[in-house]
């Protein structure tokens, strides 16, 4: 699958065309593409608004030699934009500026008869123009285009184009009334970086799009349909509390040894409970033997033990009181302990130990307390290597106790030691005598090494993670999925060795994490996540399915550490796959890419998506929340229940029982 956000111009066109529907059948509003490539894009937000749709001329003004490099613009009316840094950079001469205006301005005449055939130029007079090109790099035309239709005399001109930095789109805003740049990615390397499809435009293809919307403008608003929500109806899987039937599901599973389920949010009961639901059908019926969550190893497998029936807990909540770090209410929910003593009660009826299924954690944020782990079990079967341990891990010392975010700052600016070289000799040295180790220490031996050198290797992953947060956001986020994929992969090889065949396990995590970031805009970022990984390592034995809700409440906090709130979720912004399935009319329903192709191939355009993870901020819910990406590509399949309410934490509190009011709520009854 290509790292592209926009499929080709058209679906870049409609992306803009949603982000401008406050336009819509404006009788004062004019959309002027940027020749040649802003043209095909101005022609799908035109047709979309239902307004005229013209050609603005302008062209780069290339550095004579280097024409590539742009020194400037030149408009249709003889206006002229010079980008003097460059100019004086390389000396250019007025001449040599002079020369390269004129021909350039003889071009653009020749474009204007060859696109407009004669046509009348729109008026633009006390008109809102919209300025559209197909991204935008300096900004130099853009500019250049901007002052000639000032000269025009327009009541407003905005500004409109796919992607470019955000530097560009924050300066053009000094310069318009409005600026509308879907995506603004970071670093920014070219225009043709975001798009699958990028092949240059013709001028035949200018002039027929002009020509196709001079004949022919789209119907008025009263004959407008939702063709995008009718086709989700009709290819739409019918679900019950978010749980589809056993035949839509297994065939979307098929004989897929991963099956990663997300969430668009941590603290939602329908993902959950839906989520756990379907998780059981698949270990009752289709032979999974594991469960590998957003948690940490330490914590995740105190309830491995209990529901395998070894360890020291006698029910299942005090399994999951190991979950202590914030948030704790995201395993800590009346919907995982119901699923823990489900799956204990499985397991006791299960003739031998490896048919057992079992409850693991893939996170990496337990370096202290996966240090513990590994000492503690050291003390038991080797106390010589238990030293050795206690010596190298006396490197976190320094750094304060179980604060493994003191250690990070310290560490990643020299402050302190990086512990680098004790973490990696700690886990060579257990790895070594693994073997040993295994048939000394009795019949669960080759279960409790594996936990100790994932608890190892979670050490060495964990204090580079934390050195990372200090330096870079993408390079954390990515030793983190990183971290989880290879611990999911460890996983799977340790179980297939215990039960003489290959493993088949459940994933659950945030769909940010399990749907393909490749169809994201993360991947502009540099960005990669669990579900590229495990698609790109196994292809054909994965199947990643989300979930999307329209609104209803969740339980999150208002600021990292902050205490569990009940909190109501706003309606789902326009332009967003959210708002789309709402559209739909069905309370809840699945989408099978594979089995509804149409729905398929309206989903591979970008549109806007949610993702609310342990804080939910209603205030700045676009810049929080939302994100681009093509759902169809980003999953196999998605599940939206168009309502839910907030998931319940063991521990309730009376800020969480009290709720928040929704804003509609009527102040005077």
């Amino acid at each position: 699958m290509p790292d592209r956000l926009f499929r080709d111009r058209r679906d870049a066109g409609q992306v803009l065309a949603g982000l401008l529907e406050h336009y819509h059948g404006d009788p004062q509003v004019v959309v002027l593409g940027l020749p040649r490539g802003g043209v095909p894009v101005a022609y799908e937000i035109a047709a979309a608004l239902d307004v005229p749709l013209d050609a603005f001329l302008v062209r780069k003004l290339g550095v004579p030699g280097r024409e590539e490099l742009a020194m400037g613009a030149i408009a249709g009316g003889g206006v002229v934009v010079l980008d003097d840094d460059v100019i004086r950079g390389l000396e250019l001469s007025p001449d040599a500026v002079r020369q390269r205006a004129e021909h350039e301005g003889r071009e653009l005449a020749r474009q204007d008869q060859v696109y407009r055939e004669g046509r009348p130029t729109p008026h633009r007079e006390g008109r809102t123009v919209i300025l559209v090109d197909d991204g935008l790099a300096t900004g130099a035309s853009m500019r250049a285009a901007v002052q000639a239709v000032r000269r025009l005399q327009p009541a407003r001109v905005v500004v409109a184009v796919p992607a470019a930095p955000e530097s560009t789109c924050r300066e053009l805003s000094a310069l318009v009334n409005e600026v509308v740049c879907a995506t603004t990615p970071s670093p920014f390397f070219a225009v043709g970086a975001s798009y699958w499809d990028f092949v240059q435009v013709t001028e035949e293809e200018v002039r027929d799009l002009l020509r196709a919307a001079s004949r022919a403008r789209p119907a008025g608003p009263g004959s407008r349909i939702p063709a995008g929500a009718a086709l989700i109806r009709f290819e739409a899987v019918p679900v019950e509390e978010g749980v589809p039937g056993d035949q839509a599901l297994f065939d979307l599973v098929g004989d897929a040894r991963f099956v990663l389920i997300g969430e668009a949010s941590h603290g939602t009961h329908e993902f959950y409970a839906a989520r756990a639901r379907m998780t059981r059908r698949l270990i009752e019926d289709k032979g999974f033997c594991a469960v590998a969550v957003e948690a940490d190893w330490p914590d995740a497998y105190r309830v491995n033990r209990y529901v395998r029936g070894h360890g020291d807990d006698e029910t299942a909540e005090e399994s999951l009181r190991g979950f202590e770090r914030f948030p704790v209410w995201m395993w800590r929910n009346a919907v995982v302990l119901d699923f823990v003593g489900w799956l204990r009660e499985y397991n006791s009826r299960a003739r031998a130990d490896p048919a057992k299924a079992g409850f693991y954690g893939l996170d990496l944020y337990s370096l202290y307390r996966s240090i513990r782990e590994v000492i503690a079990y050291l003390d038991r079967v080797d106390p010589a290597a238990a030293a050795r341990a206690r010596e190298r891990y006396a490197c976190f010392d320094h750094h304060g106790e179980d604060d493994p975010q003191a250690y990070g700052f310290q560490a990643a600016f020299g402050a302190g030691e990086t512990c680098e070289q004790e973490v990696v000799d700690q886990l060579v040295d257990l790895e070594r005598h693994a073997l040993d180790y295994a048939r000394r220490d009795g019949r669960l031996a080759a279960d409790e090494v594996f936990d100790t050198e994932q608890n190892a290797r979670t050490v060495r992953d964990a204090a580079q993670y934390y050195r990372a947060m200090f330096s870079e956001r993408v390079s954390s986020w990515n030793l983190r999925d990183r971290h989880m994929t290879a611990t999911l992969e460890a996983l799977a090889e340790h179980l297939s060795r215990r039960r003489a065949e290959p493993a088949k396990i459940v994933v659950w995590a945030h769909n940010s994490h399990l749907g393909d970031a490749r169809a994201t805009e993360a991947v502009i970022r540099g960005e990669l996540n669990v579900g590229r990984l495990v698609r790109e390592r196994y292809p054909g034995q994965c199947r990643l399915l989300g979930f999307t809700t329209y609104t209803g409440t969740v339980t999150a906090a208002d600021d990292w550490g902050g205490p569990a709130k009940r909190k109501w979720i706003r309606p789902a912004l326009g332009d967003s796959v959210e708002e789309l399935f709402h559209e739909a009319g069905e309370k809840e329903f699945m989408v099978s890419f594979g089995s509804a192709p149409r729905t398929a191939d309206m989903l591979r355009s970008a549109r806007l998506e949610r993702a609310i993870g342990v804080i939910y901020r209603p205030e700045t819910e676009r810049q929080s929340h939302y994100f681009r990406a093509r759902v169809s590509d980003q999953f196999d399949a998605v599940i939206h229940i168009d309502e839910t309410r907030a998931l319940e934490p063991l521990e309730r509190t009376a800020r969480w029982d009290e709720g928040e009011v929704p804003e509609t709520y009527p102040f005077a009854v």
